[in-house]
């Protein structure tokens, strides 16, 4: 008998052909977002899980799926997915790392550039009909070039940022809980530097740190207090890494110049205050959504489901004590 494989979102044909070819696949056609009560009717009876960052796979959704052998989340975080309770029915969980650091990279600096030089601001003043003529103090910006970029996280995401930031003549400090090595320091022509200094020198602050309880509210008022006035903020790892009350606070009393958000903290809803703001761009989480990374991301999570279901350890294993205690 075939395993069966639930899909909680539409995905692309190419993986859920994949999939086909080797399991029973059964999933949600649309792109809404299955209640808890639902997600467990559906996934009940399945023994594969490709699951997204908007599914919560807690310890009530392992327990109504009592067949359940891998959850294969579309996506690098997995801060969705309760691993305490699936290592403890032996579930296997995956992820989708390394395919989607360019695409992640290329987009901070689109938010980074878009704030900076108020794209956004310009295009709605466009669009509103206020463009009658060019002035020399209309929408002004800040450079970009020549400028201190600070990196909080120096991760794959975090050096493909600073890579790029050799094209602007960039100055590069980076907080990290480790060093990177010499040779990629110099490669990048970054410094290791205290988090009060990054943020203290930097005009530009870019944040790349995973969701661990050590980095929730990593920016908070003390933090936005220690940043220059131009300063830009912009976050493309997880939202709650941000106190998003103290950044409407800073950006509306004007302790910061702006900022530029992929993600948000109580995600999709949006912390009061923060859409009436002018200073900050705003984006629906799309950071790896370009046609070719979102394809490769999912191809990645159907090969890991698979790999998983014919006993075969997947490449993209986050719970290896699983796999260890499943072994014989």
């Amino acid at each position: 008998m075939a395993p069966r494989i639930f899909i909680t979102r539409r995905v692309f044909d190419d993986a859920v052909r994949y999939l086909e070819a080797h399991a029973e696949v059964v999933g949600n056609p649309t792109d809404r977002v299955l209640a808890p009560a639902e997600l467990k009717d559906a996934a009940a009876e399945s023994d594969g899980l490709l699951a997204l960052l908007t599914d919560r796979v807690d310890s009530e959704l392992l327990a109504a799926c009592p067949r359940l052998k891998v959850v294969a989340n579309f996506a690098v975080g997995y801060n969705n997915i309760d691993l305490d309770a699936a290592a403890a029915r032996g579930v296997l969980i995956t992820n989708t790392p390394g395919v989607l650091t360019e695409t992640t990279a290329d987009f901070a600096w689109a938010l980074l550039m878009a704030a900076a030089r108020r794209v956004a601001e310009a295009d709605r003043f466009v669009r509103d009909g206020k463009f009658r003529a060019w002035g020399p103090r209309m929408l002004l910006g800040h450079d970009v070039h020549g400028k201190t970029l600070g990196l909080i996280g120096m991760g794959r995401i975090g050096r493909s940022v600073a890579r790029r930031a050799a094209g602007f003549g960039m100055r590069i400090l980076y907080h990290d809980v480790s060093e990177v090595g010499p040779d990629a320091a110099a490669d990048l022509n970054a410094r290791w530097a205290p988090m009060e200094e990054v943020l203290a020198e930097a005009d530009f602050v870019s944040v790349h740190v995973p969701l661990l309880p050590a980095t929730r509210h990593l920016l908070d008022d003390a933090a936005f207090a220690r940043m220059k006035p131009h300063c830009i903020v912009i976050n493309t790892s997880r939202g709650p890494v941000v106190d998003e009350r103290a950044l409407v606070r800073a950006l509306g009393e004007g302790r910061i110049a702006g900022a530029g958000l992929d993600v948000y903290e109580r995600e999709p809803d949006i912390e009061p205050g923060l859409t009436e703001l002018e200073n900050v761009v705003l984006a629906p989480h799309i950071a790896s959504a370009s046609h070719e990374t979102r394809l490769r991301m999912c191809m990645m999570a159907a090969e890991n489901l698979v790999a998983g279901l014919e006993g075969r350890r997947p490449p993209n294993l986050v719970n290896p004590d699983a796999w260890d205690a499943t072994r014989p």
